[in-house]
């Protein structure tokens, strides 16, 4: 079956299905089903009907699903009948055991959902988990899909900055996917500053805030204590944080790393940005576990996902936290917005 969308309407969201193996799917037949009391705007799958099907049937419901032809042809009265899937392509439902035909079926829906927000045929793009390990072995290249999303973007991997959100914090990690031990070689004053204003930029853009406040952490104990724990602070992040402020920046540090996340600091700032990987999650993990939204900033296009991964230890068992899912899909609505009405 296939539906008609009036130009005026906003285009749907594109969902990603994740491995089909993971919790993904399950958790996209829980928020169709919630849709009506979470006001969540229309969205589409691409493919895995088989897949949703079954994860639908682990929770315990009976999910409708409507065949369209194109993303961009859902309207509101089409996703209240039933879940829109674009695309043929599928694979059987096997909760917690993944393999090469799932991790196919994963990076073509990515393929696709992505392809469908760059050509604007949906407003923006939320991907479910993946495995890595997985999307490896079906030629998948990339450190992650952060990185795949800005190739096919047409974006240098430097300009997709990756930002945890959450209900209590927004972190930024200045390096992400590389060993502890490169951090420090990694860190330059002009990564920091580049980085630094694609966020502030985003913030104003995506989420509305007129005059972001960054804090910035430092990379050592204690800040460094001035030069005696490190020297990263006064070399590199401290002439950073000066440049920023010249250019306009309300960005300020660096602080230590372990007071900048109390409940106290976080009500001075609008965004932290993290030195390294774990010093951005753990904080936004242990606060906002079940509503953490990872953001691509950056990008020509909206990205949002989930902030946890495929779980495939609890996958088809019904009790995996729809809430971070629920997160994404608003976050992705909202920024999208903002930027549709800012071409109005």
């Amino acid at each position: 079956m296939s539906g008609s969308r009036q130009p005026s309407e906003v285009p749907p969201l594109a969902l990603s299905l994740g491995d089909p193996s993971g919790i993904g799917p399950e958790l996209i037949a829980e928020a169709w089903f919630q849709r009506r009391s979470l006001g969540l705007e229309p969205f589409v799958v691409v493919g895995g009907a088989t897949v949703l099907h079954g994860a639908a049937r682990s929770r315990g419901l009976d999910l409708p699903i409507i065949a369209v032809d194109a993303v961009g042809a859902v309207g509101p009265e089409l996703f209240d009948c039933g879940l829109p899937v674009f695309s043929s392509h599928d694979g059987a439902y096997a909760p917690g055991k993944p393999d090469l035909a799932g991790a196919r079926l994963a990076l073509h829906s990515l393929t696709e959902a992505c392809r469908a927000v760059r050509e604007g045929e949906a407003a923006a793009l939320v991907t479910l988990p993946v495995a890595k390990s997985q999307l490896a072995l079906a030629g998948f290249g990339h450190p992650g899909q952060t990185e795949f999303l800005a190739q096919q973007c047409g974006v240098s991997e430097r300009d997709a900055v990756m930002m945890l959100a959450g209900p209590s914090l927004r972190a930024v990690p200045l390096t992400v996917h590389c060993p502890l031990a490169e951090v420090s070689g990694r860190l330059t004053a002009e990564l920091i500053i580049h980085k630094a204003r694609i966020v502030a930029q985003a913030l104003r853009d995506d989420f509305g805030i007129d005059h972001p406040r960054l804090a910035l952490a430092g990379l050592n104990p204690h800040a460094g204590e001035d030069g005696r724990m490190g020297s990263e602070e006064i070399r590199v992040i401290a002439p950073a944080i000066a440049a920023l402020r010249e250019q306009g920046v309300d960005a300020t540090g660096p602080h230590p790393g372990d007071a900048l996340f109390t409940a106290r600091a976080r009500a001075t700032y609008d965004v932290a940005l993290a030195m390294y990987h774990d010093q951005a999650l753990i904080p936004l993990k242990a606060l906002d576990f079940d509503e953490g939204v990872n953001v691509t900033l950056g990008l020509p296009i909206v990205r949002t996902s989930p902030d946890h991964g495929t779980a495939f230890a609890i996958a088809g068992e019904g009790i995996a936290d729809p809430g971070a899912t629920f997160a994404a899909l608003r976050m992705a609505s909202e920024c999208a917005a903002r930027r549709l009405g800012s071409k109005a």
